[in-house]
């Protein structure tokens, strides 16, 4: 953590040294630091796939519901590593669409477990 908290300042130290004058590199440096981090942290996402395997091995989980988990995992780094960039580079009117669109697509992959939650509860009622 320590070491992409310094990639961070530094990139933000360099961005807003050429903001000034040639601003258009200070958006290349967001973007490329962007990415560097990104690439950093899959290491971070393997642990935690590693961990629900571990936990799908301790408990009886159906295999389509951590799939689900690990799609909402992703969508919400995806969605929200799009929004930043788009945040600085000036158009946050598109990063709120994304954030949106990001928001509804973990609806819509969530739907199945909504569903079986709701029938767990409703056979729960009946008896």
């Amino acid at each position: 953590m320590i070491r992409i908290a310094i990639i961070g300042i530094v990139a933000v130290l360099l961005a807003t040294q050429f903001k000034s004058t040639r601003s258009e590199y200070s958006v290349y440096i967001g973007i490329a630091t962007c990415f560097l981090i990104f690439f950093l942290s899959l290491q971070r996402i393997e642990v935690i796939i590693d961990a629900i395997k571990k936990i799908q091995g301790y408990i009886k989980i159906n295999q389509v519901y951590i799939e689900i988990l690990i799609k909402i995992i992703g969508i919400t780094y995806i969605s929200e590593f799009s929004a930043s960039l788009c945040k600085d580079a000036g158009h946050a009117a598109i990063a709120g669409q994304i954030e949106l669109v990001g928001k509804l697509s973990i609806l819509a992959v969530s739907m199945p477990i909504l569903l079986a939650l709701l029938d767990t509860i409703h056979q729960f009622l009946k008896a």
